[in-house]
């Protein structure tokens, strides 16, 4: 799943990680095997020396003249759905199940890859996944092992028209980040090239505009190679690059506890953060239309869920209203979180390991205090107007289901908090 548009500080659900990392240094440079086809990746760089160009950040990559002329040069978009080859990894993830069943519900020849033991804590066995991604190809592999994967795309006899990734790290943390968030997205765009593949969908997160965290930076740095790759090395592939908002998963941590009486909890007045929060359905079908839709070439798509945008304080007005109940809020400081992540970042210095546990506490503040909208370049300011709407499920629908069925299914994986 996406961790930048599905977390939520008082998820009551989400298991805290069982272990913290020893040190705080970043995974060892990846190293790309070298072939014809191998894609000529910057490489591997600490967060400290990461700089991107403004112009990576804005929101919407501006068309040019030649997307006509690419699209009708790849051989791919001139096939019908069930001749399209599309490959999906990460595929058993929140996003990335649904992914693949818009993908078949089109006719597309879909291969999804997915560990032997898939789901949050490896929770499922093959049969399982199996059931899961029913009418799709599974392919057991291991992303994170280039070798592998192309050992296992090489057996499947057939050539990859089209990569579709929702890889995202479980838990946020340093170490995973850079090696699924980049290492293991770059696994799997230099494998679907390798075998044919000849655009590639990246499904990665709004948030990353404020790229205050480690996970950001690593999305950010793949985003920044995928776009060299289309735009200046291989200008026959092209990419889709998708930025949603909030999940609908990461807004429902709280229906439980309100419901049995508790106050509505959020940050400050509750006004601090907003989004426009969209379906795993709706993100699914807009993930989906990038695999053909000539006006997503070489784009970066930032989609939002239908409607206005709403704060944790309309949220929480949202819900005791479907209840039938007074509003009843209960306002955190945000100073409290910026006492602890101060206090652990102290710690860190002197014991790294707990490196970790400071990174989760300051994906905690950034998510109580930023919006999941366009930022503006110009203002500075979080942009509803500017932040694009897809879709028919409303949040509304969505706590009034909850309310009814709880939250099954709806798991956020392995955040601290």
């Amino acid at each position: 799943m996406s961790l930048c548009s599905s977390f939520n500080v008082f998820a009551p659900y989400s298991p805290k990680p069982k272990t913290i990392f020893k040190d705080s240094k970043f995974i060892a440079q990846f190293q790309v095997k070298s072939s014809p086809l191998a894609l000529k990746f910057q490489t591997h760089e600490s967060s400290a020396s990461l700089k991107f160009k403004r112009a990576r950040l804005k929101p919407i990559s501006s068309l040019d003249s030649g997307i006509s002329e690419i699209a009708t040069s790849s051989s791919f978009r001139n096939k019908s759905p069930k001749d399209i080859n599309v490959l999906v990894v990460g595929s058993t993830g929140y996003i990335g199940r649904f992914v693949v069943k818009e993908l078949i519900k089109r006719g597309f020849n879909v291969t999804a890859v997915a560990r032997e033991k898939s789901g949050i804590r490896g929770k499922n066995d093959k049969e399982e996944t199996l059931k899961q991604l029913q009418g799709a190809n599974v392919c057991f592999s291991d992303v994170t092992e280039l070798d592998v994967l192309e050992k296992s795309i090489e057996n499947l006899g057939f050539g990859i028209d089209v990569v579709v990734s929702c890889l995202a790290s479980r838990n946020g943390g340093i170490k995973d980040s850079w090696k699924i968030d980049y290492e293991a997205t770059k696994n799997s765009l230099v494998a679907g090239k390798k075998f044919g593949a000849k655009h590639f969908v990246l499904l990665s997160a709004i948030c990353v505009q404020k790229p205050l965290l480690e996970f950001q930076r690593a999305k950010l740095k793949f985003e920044a190679e995928l776009m060299d790759l289309a735009e200046k090395q291989d200008s026959s592939f092209t990419y889709s690059i998708v930025r949603p908002t909030a999940f609908f998963k990461s807004l429902g941590g709280q229906v439980e506890i309100v419901k049995d009486g508790k106050p509505y909890v959020m940050f400050g007045d509750g006004k601090l953060c907003a989004c426009k929060p969209i379906s795993e359905q709706d993100l699914a079908a807009f993930i989906a239309d990038c695999v053909l839709e000539e006006n997503k070439i070489n784009q970066v798509l930032p989609i939002g869920g239908p409607g206005k945008a709403l704060t944790p304080l309309e949220q929480g007005e949202i819900l005791f209203r479907i209840l039938g109940r007074e509003p009843k809020f209960l306002k955190v400081p945000i100073e409290i979180m910026d006492f602890v992540i101060g206090v652990l970042d102290s710690i860190a210095k002197i014991f790294p390991s707990v490196g970790e546990a400071a990174e989760f506490g300051k994906i905690g503040r950034y998510y109580a205090a930023e919006s999941m909208l366009i930022l503006d370049p110009e203002t500075g300011e979080y942009s509803e107007e500017k932040t694009p709407s897809y879709g028919k499920d409303t949040l509304e629908d969505f706590f009034a289901k909850v309310i009814r069925e709880g939250m099954a299914g709806q798991e956020l994986g392995e955040q601290f908090f």
